[in-house]
């Protein structure tokens, strides 16, 4: 029986051929029998693939073969190709879709003047150490909102975020201008998204702001569910969340029922694309009817091709 394995991996550095890198990345995942997302930009890659242990390995150091990415961190996790449905590799104008490329600096460094990095033992003297001196150090979830659901640091500050677009709204509307003189932690699954975000928080005033190294992953393999984090990860592919221990907490709440789930649904429309926290015994519910969105975005177009199907579930 063959071993199959996933890694994560990305690097901010400019790269100033993206469609280049695109092409070659795209070859080597097909010739290796890899599947994945891979995202390339001006402003360096940020991958996920998976297959069997030897492709994997052969991939990461063909990848590291490339002078700009020779130092480039990789992260394994369980899992392989199955996990993804196909290879996917595109070029996008920023690495991490903020929407306000122009505000990013990248060199061969990574990001310029982002958060300090913290290795997870150093999270925990940052907050045992501004404790005793009276002050409390704020985590700031760097996630889509919705991921937040099922698993986050305690106490952490969720933004009210769809996407990542949606922070730009939300730091410039003075909601948090209270941490811009308090060390503030930023976190996400991987740590790509804090790069960036720290940096735009410190472009905006925050003083005192940091980011974990290998983010909420590497926090999770050093601590488990013995630290700070609790709850579980949300994750992009199949699995859809994963757990650093059997200790691991429940915290997410049905949708329907408020029973403890950490399982994700969508509605019933195969091109919906929000997710909502289901129990095993309100399952059947998303699979029987739509969320709010598609019913309002139905009930507006009439004309929709699934406008018939809408009024079948009405009767029914």
């Amino acid at each position: 029986m063959s071993m199959s394995r996933i890694v994560l991996y990305y690097t901010f550095t400019p790269l100033p051929d993206p469609e280049a890198v695109k092409l070659w990345q795209h070859t080597l995942c097909r010739e290796l029998g890899l599947r994945g997302r891979i995202l390339i930009s001006p402003q360096g890659i940020n991958g996920t693939v998976g297959g069997e242990i030897k492709a994997v390995k052969q991939y990461v150091k063909q990848t590291r073969a490339y002078a700009p990415f020779k130092d480039m961190a990789f992260k394994w996790s369980e899992g392989g190709a199955e996990q993804f449905p196909r290879l996917s590799v595109k070029v996008r104008p920023e690495l991490v879709a903020f929407g306000v490329p122009e505000q990013v600096e990248v060199d061969a460094d990574g990001v310029v003047d982002g958060g300090k990095h913290l290795q997870p033992e150093e999270v925990h003297e940052l907050v045992e150490a501004k404790r005793a001196q009276g002050v409390d150090v704020a985590f700031f979830d760097g996630r889509n909102a919705m991921e937040a659901q099922i698993g986050r640091f305690k106490n952490a500050i969720v933004p009210e975020t769809e996407t990542t677009r949606d922070f730009i709204a939300e730091l410039d509307s003075g909601k948090y201008d209270h941490l811009k003189d308090q060390p503030v932690v930023t976190y996400c699954t991987g740590g790509i998204r804090c790069e960036v975000l720290s940096s735009l928080m410190r472009r905006r005033g925050f003083e005192e702001v940091y980011q974990i190294d290998g983010g909420i992953v590497r926090y999770g393999e050093t601590f488990g569910d013995d630290g700070l984090w609790e709850g579980e990860l949300y994750v992009f592919d199949s699995r859809m969340n994963t757990t650093f221990s059997p200790q691991a907490k429940t915290i997410g709440e049905c949708t329907h029922c408020g029973n403890p789930t950490s399982t994700f649904h969508n509605c019933m429309d195969r091109g919906c694309s929000t997710l909502q926290l289901y129990c095993e015994d309100c399952r059947h519910i998303p699979e029987t009817t739509r969320c709010e969105t598609c019913r309002a975005r139905l009930q507006q177009d009439p004309g929709h091709p699934n406008s018939g199907r809408l009024e079948k579930v009405r009767r029914g």
